[in-house]
């Protein structure tokens, strides 16, 4: 099942998410869907409050992204932690599918330590480097109520304020299914 991509303004994308029990209801079918959710939207990367579900999960599949010296990889992180993050950054030029038409150069550790249960909910504890720790921060950012947008600078956050107000009022132009936040009255 392909869900519809919640864009920028609705809350879901600034909570803090909750673990995922071992008795969640339906668990693999729910990573199988966002997967499906994130090929649909042309994505490398997909968390749960991206669909509407606050909880502590996301994938990604960075294999079309591949070259000789990264094949890339693919991967379900359930109750994720980064326990360290390299002193060394890097900037690199980042978007994300709840903020469509948006991309700007973001720096975050070159490498990462992460713990975290697979789709069979068995625990792993795994180094990243390179473009696979820059996806799985991005990922992780979403899960704990952070957006890419709140790693740039005041002067940059400026420059695009009019866009993501934009977005927030349905001003969206995205080839994938969305759905945009209405406020209750």
């Amino acid at each position: 099942m392909v869900y519809p991509i919640i864009i920028y303004g609705d809350p879901v994308l600034r909570k803090k998410t909750e673990d995922i029990t071992k008795d969640y209801p339906e668990l693999k079918k729910l990573v199988e869907d966002m997967y499906e959710t994130m090929y649909a939207a042309n994505g490398v990367g997909l968390a749960a409050p991206q669909i509407g579900k606050a909880v502590r999960l996301f994938v990604i599949d960075s294999t079309r992204m591949e070259d000789e010296d990264d094949p890339g990889f693919k991967r379900a992180f359930i109750n994720a932690e980064i326990i360290e993050e390299s002193e060394e950054e890097w900037k690199f030029e980042e978007g994300c599918l709840s903020i469509p038409g948006i991309r700007e150069k973001v720096e975050r550790p070159e490498e990462i330590r992460i713990k975290y249960l697979d789709e069979d909910l068995k625990p792993h504890d795994d180094v990243f480097d390179g473009i696979a720790a820059r996806i799985i921060q991005h990922e992780y950012d979403h899960i704990e109520g952070v957006l890419f947008t709140d790693h740039l600078t005041a002067f940059k956050k400026n420059l695009i304020k009019g866009k993501l107000s934009a977005l927030s009022k349905g001003e969206v132009d995205a080839s994938y299914a969305y759905k945009v936040y209405q406020k209750k009255r």
